[in-house]
Parts: structure tokens; C-alpha cells; sequence
């Protein structure tokens, strides 16, 4: 049986003078390990199929944002139109996916692979731009999945990172050392 343990599972943030906290029950780790495995798996798998089959950015980039009253219709437009970034867009895209994948499913680097996960979100987020249903569609919800996993640190849930950090340098942890590295690490 779970137990809330009211000194570990404590929660407190301040933002701008607001203060929120309150307590989390010990199953939120198994949550936030499925949500960063989920993720990850999601990801992975997408950059597979498309660095493996056929995939072509420019027609989405070109096409996507044109009728939906987008309003980044003009910079997908560019994107679309302009042959180096359609050629970037070609290589970052499906294995931008598949290292993000890989990153969360084994835990290392999660903080990192989430902000650019949680960034490509926000992409398909205006390219796939429709207030049919609202402001929130899937890769919205997506997006905040995205930092909730790098929120929590979900890379140390029986990830790589725990160890990453802990490596030792000079007889000091990486993270005591480079303090830089939480922001990526975790």
C-alpha cells in the first residue's frame, strides 16, 4: 500500500509573488514515468517511420497555414518557400522526433529533450492551427506533457539521468559542478 510521505512529496513554487504548493501521493512518480515513456515512445516511433519512409516538409510548410486563418500563415509560408530551411526542416524534424524519443524512453538528458519537444509541439500547434474546438487541441496538450516532464524531472525516475548527475569529476558530481546542467539534465 502507498503512503503520502508529507516531506518527499511536498510541493512549492513562488512565480511573481504568487506562492502554490501542496502535497503529491507517491504514485505521481509512476504517472510521471508513464508520461515521459509515453512521450517518448510517441516520438520515437514518429521520427522511425519518417526517417525510414518518405517524408517531405515543404508541402506542410507550404500548405498547412494558408486557409485556416493562422496567424503564422506568413512565416510558414516562408519556411515553406525557402529551400535551405525546407532542407533543415527535412533532417531536423524526423530525427529531431526520434533523439527526443530515445532521450525520454532511456531518461537521459529529459530536461532538454522535453524543452524541444515541448517546442516542436508549439509548431505543429500553429501549423496545425484550428479554433473549431477552442484554443486547446492535442498538441497543446502535448506541449504541456512536455513540461510537465521536464517539470518533475522525470529523467531521474528510473532514467539515466540520476546517474549522469552523479557522475563524478574530480572527485565532484557533474551537477555539482557544471550547476548549468539541471536546466538539461533531470
Amino acid at each position: 500500500m502507498s503512503t503520502l510521505d508529507s516531506g518527499m512529496n511536498q510541493l512549492e513554487s513562488r512565480v511573481g509573488g504568487l506562492t502554490v504548493g501542496g502535497k503529491v501521493h507517491s504514485l505521481s512518480a509512476w504517472f510521471v514515468l508513464a508520461l515521459r515513456l509515453m512521450m517518448g515512445y510517441a516520438f520515437a516511433y514518429s521520427g522511425f517511420t519518417k526517417i525510414t519512409g518518405e517524408f517531405a516538409a515543404g508541402g506542410y510548410l507550404t500548405n498547412v497555414a494558408a486557409t485556416n486563418g493562422n496567424p503564422l500563415a506568413g512565416m510558414f509560408a516562408w519556411m515553406g518557400s525557402t529551400p535551405w530551411f525546407v532542407e533543415f526542416a527535412n533532417v531536423a524534424v524526423p530525427w529531431g522526433e526520434l533523439f527526443i524519443g530515445l532521450g525520454l524512453l532511456v531518461g537521459a538528458f529529459v530536461r532538454l529533450a522535453a524543452f524541444f519537444g515541448a517546442l516542436m509541439m508549439l509548431m505543429f500547434y500553429f501549423g496545425n492551427w484550428d479554433m473549431g474546438h477552442g484554443f486547446i487541441n492535442g498538441d497543446f496538450a502535448y506541449m504541456l506533457v512536455f513540461l510537465a516532464v521536464a517539470a518533475f524531472a522525470a529523467g531521474r525516475i528510473l532514467g539515466l539521468d540520476q546517474y549522469i548527475e552523479q557522475y563524478e569529476i574530480g572527485g565532484e558530481a557533474l551537477v555539482e559542478r557544471y550547476p548549468a546542467l539541471e536546466y538539461i539534465l533531470g
